[in-house]
């Protein structure tokens, strides 16, 4: 099924990524830290209209602030999820109106820290006879406790390693 995702990166004094924690309620990925975006829909030109009329509809983000640099690599997840990563850069004074439905919260977490492999932590264990691997980035603020797993941490490591490369 393709999807697309926003990589948001604000570009403040120091780089951040801004991410989302969906809410408990929904029937896939409940209460998961995640970029904005989501399936495609038949009217989407291509994955950068996905990600940027997902991120409209998600956080209230005005196609105004950003500016597509480019795609990551296809992400493929364990619910037939195809990703397209659409990266982009996001300039300050945005205001964000979160949709209560799908975001519980909207953050921002430091690029640098995301980009220092010292922070990705992997994981592995088997499950029905399969070796499934994923890694995450546990993230302390201020006042919370992120744990970014999943598609969200794979999709960052694979930012990473472009970068590094």
């Amino acid at each position: 099924m393709p999807a697309a995702v926003l990589v948001p990166i604000v570009m403040r004094e120091q780089p951040t990524v801004l991410l989302t924690e969906r809410t408990m309620h929904l029937s896939t990925h409940s209460g998961q830290i995640a970029f904005p975006g989501g399936k495609a829909d038949d009217e989407d030109a291509d994955p950068c209209a996905t990600a940027l009329r997902e991120a409209k509809e998600e956080i209230g983000l005005d196609a105004s602030f950003v500016q597509v640099l480019g795609f990551l690599p296809h992400y493929t997840t364990g619910t037939s999820f195809m990703i397209t990563p659409v990266v982009a850069l996001l300039e300050p004074g945005f205001t964000l109106t979160p949709n209560a439905y799908e975001v519980a919260d909207v953050f921002e977490v430091p690029l640098e820290f995301l980009m220092n492999p010292t922070h990705h932590r992997r994981h592995a264990f088997e499950w029905q006879g399969v070796r499934r691997e994923w890694f995450s980035m546990p993230y302390q603020d201020e006042s919370t406790q992120r744990f970014i797993w999943g598609a969200t941490a794979g999709m960052l490591r694979n930012f990473y390693r472009l970068l590094s490369a």
